[in-house]
């Protein structure tokens, strides 16, 4: 109404039905401008996470927030929608190729390979290799593998090679569980993910 019929504060707040310390009251809020950001960047860098599990990451990182207010920024940036196409582009474009290592334990890369009994029954094998030397560190066979069991196959791998400083995984259920995530943060560890619909990035 000032702007465009010229008229003062105090008629424009009356007509608007507003005090005047409305007007020209100022927010208090605190700038949430780099936590926002921080909750895009790591939803963005793991679009299975939901806004609890970037909780979890925000308060190792050290940020004290609550969870109504995560919630409400990861809202407000639309980070709860999950759309598969356009999406996955978005993704892909945040990461690039992991740097080749230079020598032994410091790369490990980890998959599934399926296969069937002769009575039909269905087995998964956890795969386990080093990337610099191409050696087999793990071989964990099951009918079930969790996210769990992927922690304690590496934990037995460890306990002869020691640990890698990175690993290399596809989006799997087992790899992006709340479980596999623990163990990696408990023991400094870097879950490497591959960029969706690119399988080539764990060969």
């Amino acid at each position: 109404m000032q702007e465009r019929f010229k008229v003062s504060v105090q008629r424009s707040c009356r007509l608007a039905l507003l005090r005047r310390s409305v007007w020209y009251a100022k927010s208090q809020a605190l700038d949430q401008s780099a936590l926002r950001q921080r909750i895009r960047d790591v939803a963005m860098s793991r679009p299975r996470f939901g806004y609890l599990r970037v909780l979890v990451m925000l308060k190792r990182e050290g940020w004290a927030v609550g969870k109504k207010r995560v919630y409400r920024l990861y809202r407000l940036d639309g980070l709860q929608l999950r759309m598969k196409v356009k999406r996955r582009k978005r993704i892909s474009l945040q990461r690039g190729r992991v740097a080749a290592p230079t020598g032994p334990n410091q790369h490990w890369s980890m998959d599934f390979v399926h296969d069937q009994m002769h009575d039909g029954r269905k087995f998964r094998i956890l795969t386990v290799i080093d990337q610099w030397s191409r050696e087999s560190m793990s071989l964990e066979a099951n009918f079930r593998l969790t996210g769990r069991c992927v922690g304690q196959a590496l934990d037995q791998a460890a306990a002869q090679r020691g640990l890698p400083r990175a690993i290399t995984v596809d989006n799997g259920t087992e790899f992006t569980s709340k479980a596999l995530d623990e163990w990696a943060y408990r023991r400094g560890v870097k879950l490497d993910y591959t960029r969706p619909g690119k399988p080539t990035d764990n060969g």
